[in-house]
């Protein structure tokens, strides 16, 4: 698969319909928003769209679209960042004509009447900027504000440059892109603000971690914890990361309870651990997974799992 073939398609359809995945994050936003702005500045005769459930978090990178059923016939629908069509979000995309995945997860769904896939990169919205850079001689046209998308997406999934998903190429991405008119510094400012709840929640994580003497450690919030510091599910996304800097743990385990489901937040500094979220209906990352379980004496079994990897 080349982009050019992405591109070809695009040409062929009037109306495109762009998915990212639910619970979104920037890297979903950014891929998916600044993708549509590339093919709005590229093809103005042709109607762009995004869809999705908002996230009130990432109001300040975009807003979805509104659209009806038969919106969807003879379009071209894009799905950006989504390794399973279970997580895409909006599941109407299946009522377009043709459909395109374009992913940096590993393939666990392969999906698409077209699926550009690259395990390597950083994220999909370096991957959406490596699209226009192949295909600008023809046609793409790159705006401020798509720029401003991408950056975005990049910087968030490659937690500032810092995860080892970062590589030459994302540098040199982010340098170009940062060349455009838009204000990162706010862009920082929003990405990055913590609420008191969501402080204070971290406060608590921190107080009640369990770490074992092979590294693991895993903290669990429950509906009333979660309630105690009125804080959401969903929420509970910028929390992840408040481990990663303790000196000792490899990987760490962040447990959601929600009305039928426990989320299961994974991170490593090394260990593999996307094949033990896989045994838990999850995936992802090789270092960054998520997974479900259905009861709380389900934690033993898949703790245990990661001993074995510490080991």
């Amino acid at each position: 698969m080349t982009t050019s073939n992405i591109l070809e398609k695009i040409k062929q359809y009037n109306t495109i319909i762009i998915h990212r995945h639910v619970r979104p994050d920037p890297d979903a936003y950014g891929s998916q928003n600044g993708l549509a702005e590339i093919l709005k500045a590229s093809f103005p005769d042709k109607t762009i769209y995004v869809v999705g459930e908002e996230e009130a978090s990432l109001d300040f990178l975009a807003t979805m679209d509104d659209i009806d059923d038969h919106t969807y016939k003879n379009a071209l629908v894009i799905v950006c960042d989504t390794a399973n069509q279970e997580r895409i979000s909006d599941q109407r995309y299946l009522q377009g004509k043709e459909l395109i995945k374009i992913d940096h997860h590993p393939v666990v769904d392969a999906y698409g009447d077209i699926q550009w896939v690259e395990e390597n990169a950083s994220s999909v919205s370096e991957m959406i900027y490596q699209f226009y850079l192949e295909q600008k001689n023809n046609g793409l046209q790159m705006t401020d504000r798509a720029a401003l998308l991408l950056y975005s997406g990049i910087v968030a999934d490659t937690g500032r440059f810092l995860y080892p998903s970062t590589s030459e190429r994302t540098f040199q991405y982010a340098s170009d892109l940062v060349a455009y008119d838009f204000d990162r510094s706010a862009i920082y400012e929003e990405m990055y603000k913590t609420n008191l709840n969501i402080a204070r929640l971290k406060g608590y994580i921190l107080q009640n971690i369990e770490v074992s003497p092979t590294g693991v450690s895993h903290v669990k919030l429950t509906k009333e914890t979660l309630g105690k510091f009125n804080v959401t599910s969903t929420e509970t996304s910028a929390v992840v990361g408040v481990l990663g800097n303790i000196e000792g743990i490899q990987i760490w385990v962040i447990f959601v309870e929600e009305d039928d489901v426990i989320r299961v937040r994974m991170r490593s500094k090394g260990p593999f651990i996307n094949e033990v979220a896989a045994n838990y209906e999850g995936g992802g990352h090789p270092l960054a997974s998520g997974a479900k379980i259905y009861k709380w004496e389900t934690i033993d079994p898949l703790l245990a799992e990661l001993e074995a990897l510490c080991k």
